[in-house]
């Protein structure tokens, strides 16, 4: 199952924001950090869900904070097309809803401001088989 959502340039309908909205009220391109942590402890039964999240940032991410993430313990990664201030975040979350997994690996960020303050997601994606 692929859940996906493009975020820039148009409003999304209330159908939409309701299939992205985590189960603490958040919208999963905001990011939720009680989602973060719940994945951590998520009972194994819970699909695996691989997200990949497209954000922009107003300042270029260090190199090193880059690879300071690629050895997170969650196996996130930050990698950065050929766009400038254009990154793509990726990481496994076991969630019930693809909303709650990329909430929760948006909350990565949320909860570590010092690899990047501040942010726009501008794509998610979400799968698990």
């Amino acid at each position: 199952m692929t859940e996906a959502a493009i975020l820039s340039g148009h409003d999304q309908s209330l159908a939409d924001i309701a299939q992205w909205t985590c189960p603490h009220g958040q919208h999963a391109g905001n990011g939720c950090v009680p989602c973060y942590h719940a994945a951590d402890e998520a009972d194994p039964a819970l699909p695996l869900w691989d997200v990949a999240v497209w954000f922009t940032s107003v300042r270029p991410i260090p190199i090193r904070a880059l690879h300071d993430v690629h050895r997170h313990d969650r196996q996130f990664a930050i990698d950065q097309p050929s766009t400038p201030l254009v990154y793509l975040l990726s990481g496994q979350a076991r969630a019930a809803l693809g909303a709650e997994a990329v909430a929760g690996v948006v909350g990565f960020l949320v909860q570590n401001q010092h690899i990047v303050d501040e942010f726009v997601v501008t794509e998610i994606r979400a799968v698990h088989s």
